[in-house]
């Protein structure tokens, strides 16, 4: 498996937003896809395919039904358009978020925009003071990141024992790295003090590279 053009999203943004009329900070990440808007509906949604790239999923998939993630978050679909919208709620331990996806056609492929949005909470506050954007944004690079290695395999799995020990590699974590740093740029651009906004980056890539 080729992890010498590792990528993870292509844009990134960081902004205050209000959601529900609660004050709230969305991070959005979007890359484009070599492949129909079809086939990348179905490699983020099909059951099947999940597990392929990203994690395995149960629950009554469709409008309105529970959703869980092994080992990680759950919550409820709150908009399926199939192949263009999808939105659900993101809920892990005692804290609730929301995911948005997006797919368009672009040029010969499709865009991916996903944007999660957290309240500015005592609980969201109190992490995102110490890890700033990278804390969710790294985990949707390295998502971003998987998801293209399964298209790029044909949609088959990708060989998690290889991802995790080139993750675990000095190019890996210079990838890691590199995907914090750049969430640590979009935060200062969005009006955080630009020293502090590195700090979170830092703490954030040495989690994820667990140094």
């Amino acid at each position: 498996m080729n992890f010498s053009h590792a990528l993870g999203a292509e844009f990134r943004e960081v902004r205050e937003v209000d959601h529900d009329g609660k004050p709230a900070r969305a991070v959005e990440g979007s890359r484009v896809y070599s492949t129909s808007i079809d086939d990348l509906w179905d490699a983020v949604t099909n059951a099947e395919r999940l597990p392929r790239w990203f994690l395995p999923i149960h629950g009554d998939l469709k409008l309105g039904g529970r959703y869980h993630l092994e080992g990680n978050a759950e919550g409820t679909i709150e908009r399926c358009d199939p192949p263009e919208a999808l939105e659900v709620t993101w809920e892990f331990g005692e804290s609730v978020s929301w995911v948005r996806v997006r797919l368009t056609p672009e040029n010969d492929g499709t865009r991916l925009t996903l944007v999660h949005t957290m309240l500015q909470d005592e609980a969201g506050e109190a992490h995102w003071a110490t890890y700033g954007a990278g804390a969710t944004g790294v985990g949707w690079d390295l998502s971003f990141f998987g998801l293209g290695l399964h298209l790029e395999n044909g949609g088959e799995a990708i060989n998690r024992e290889a991802s995790d020990l080139w993750m675990a590699s000095d190019p890996g974590k210079v990838f890691i790295r590199g995907c914090a740093e750049s969430w640590g740029d979009v935060h200062a651009a969005s009006g955080a003090d630009a020293q502090v906004a590195q700090a979170m980056a830092l703490r954030t890539a040495n989690f994820y590279a667990g140094d």
